[in-house]
This record gives C-alpha cells, sequence and structure tokens, in this order.
C-alpha cells in the first residue's frame, strides 16, 4: 500500500510537496526519483512519481488519476477541553476513525487554564490532524473549528443525528439511536452525524439543557465510566459501524512505496 501525502495543489501534470511532510519524505524515508506514491489536494488524489528530492521540496509528475469513492458519513465532533495531552490523542484517533470536523468546546467545567492556552495550541492541533490523516490515506484532513461555547455549537450543528454522550441515568444506549437513525437515511446519501463529548467533570445542568434545545439526544456508551478519548473512540468507532461507513472494495494490492518500474 503506497504512502500518501498531502499538497496544496496540482498545476498541470506536476505538483510538489513542501513543508514539514517533504522534509519526512526526503530525510526519513529516503525518497528517490522514479517512486511512485499518492497525492492529494483535499478534492482529487492522482498516482504520482517523484522527478526531484531536495531538502525542503520535492517535485512530482502526474501520472494516474485515481478513484474516489464517496462517503457514505460525515461526522463533526463537539469536544470539550480536557488536558492537552488527552486532547491531541483524541484528535489523532478521531481523525483515523473518520471525523471531518473538530469543535473545541468551552464547555462550564473545563479548566480555564487549558481554555486560556488553548489558542496557542492550535497550531499544533492542525499538524496532527495532518498527520493523522495522511497516515489514515483520507482524502482530506479534517478542519479544526474555533473554540466556541456549549450553546453555541450545539446550535450550530447541522447533522441528521445529534448525539450528546451522558451518564445520566436517563441516557439511552447509542445502540437504540444509531440502529433506527441508520435505517432512516439508508440510501439518502452522505449521513450527517455531530457527537457532542464533555469535560472531565461531565455537562451542567445548563448545557443538557442547550443540547436538548438543539434537537441533540442524550446517548450512553455502557455501564463503565470512560475518558475523554476513551469515549471518542468508542463514540466514533460505533458510529462508523452503524452507518457501515468503510472503503468500498479496498485498496489495489500494490507494493508500498514501489518504483514505477516494479509495476510494470
Amino acid at each position: 500500500m503506497r504512502r500518501r501525502f498531502f499538497v496544496d495543489g496540482f498545476h498541470g501534470s506536476s505538483a510538489a510537496l513542501t513543508g514539514d511532510a517533504a522534509h519526512h519524505l526526503a530525510r526519513v524515508l529516503r525518497a528517490e526519483p522514479g517512486q511512485l506514491f499518492e497525492l492529494s489536494d483535499g478534492e482529487s488524489l492522482w498516482l504520482a512519481e517523484t522527478e526531484s528530492v531536495g531538502r525542503e521540496e520535492i517535485h512530482f509528475s502526474l501520472v494516474e488519476k485515481l478513484p474516489i469513492h464517496p462517503a457514505p458519513l460525515r461526522v463533526a465532533l463537539l469536544l470539550a477541553i480536557v488536558k492537552f495531552d488527552r486532547l491531541e490523542w483524541a484528535i489523532e484517533k478521531a481523525t483515523e476513525l473518520g471525523v471531518d470536523e473538530i469543535v473545541p468546546l468551552i464547555a462550564d467545567r473545563s479548566e480555564h487554564g487549558l481554555v486560556a492556552a488553548s489558542p496557542k495550541r492550535a497550531e499544533r492541533w492542525r499538524k496532527i490532524l495532518a498527520e493523522s490523516a495522511q497516515q489514515a490515506r483520507r482524502l482530506r484532513i479534517p478542519q479544526l473549528g474555533e473554540a466556541a461555547k456549549p450553546r453555541a455549537a450545539f446550535a450550530a450543528a447541522e447533522a441528521q443525528v445529534r448525539l450528546l454522550l451522558s451518564e445520566r441515568s436517563g441516557a439511552v444506549p447509542m445502540r437504540a439511536l444509531l440502529e433506527p437513525a441508520a435505517a432512516a437515511v439508508q440510501g439518502e446519501g452522505p449521513t450527517t452525524v455531530a457527537i457532542a463529548i464533555g469535560p472531565e467533570g461531565g455537562w451542567t445542568d445548563a448545557e443538557f439543557s442547550a443540547a436538548a434545545s438543539a434537537g441533540f439526544s442524550e446517548a450512553a456508551l455502557g455501564a463503565n465510566i470512560m475518558r475523554t478519548e476513551t469515549a471518542v473512540c468508542s463514540a466514533l468507532a460505533a458510529v462508523q459501524y452503524a452507518f457501515g461507513a468503510f472503503r468500498p472494495g479496498g485498496d489495489v494490492d500494490t507494493p508500498e512505496n514501489g518504483r514505477r518500474k516494479e509495476n510494470t
């Protein structure tokens, strides 16, 4: 399976890779002219051959436009700001699990120091998103939204299915919410889902009320209390399974980083 990299755009029959990704490909993976890689600009996907390899820039010639399979699911993750090591781990895994947008939430019980420091971490979070999307061979990098208060984020969520993870006794098992939702939208194009996950101290009554007013259903993942990052993985995996978000037909079986002459 070939490695995939993101480029700013395609120019005629060529493309260039710059920045950290180019450095990694040149210095760590030791790319050489004649090798094949996949390049994406977020909208199209190409098989490309390396022409020249520099320390800071790699030039490619485009070989073949590759097919893109329509995504059956679009997921927005409304994620409360928690300790950065846990938040960044959650961002990485959420990208691997197919999230399309992450909106950091300034929840009532988010630590004030973390909230104040979060704008300085945004660039690091974007880098994590890009690297994780590249590793997961995604077509595009998930968007990182502006940090928002839960009430505003709930109201702005445009999704057919809206779920708020909850530890309250009245929360409905996620399976009971996902199964009928998946059956109702089957065959109607991409399904949009919004999942809200709160801070370590949980949601406040005001936040529960705001979520309910915005059409969010309280969903329970199980009997055990999970950390935020565990809940992210569990919820996204459940949604992926429920809506059948799998790559149709899989990838073509080709040698990773193979030279062009080895594939002829």
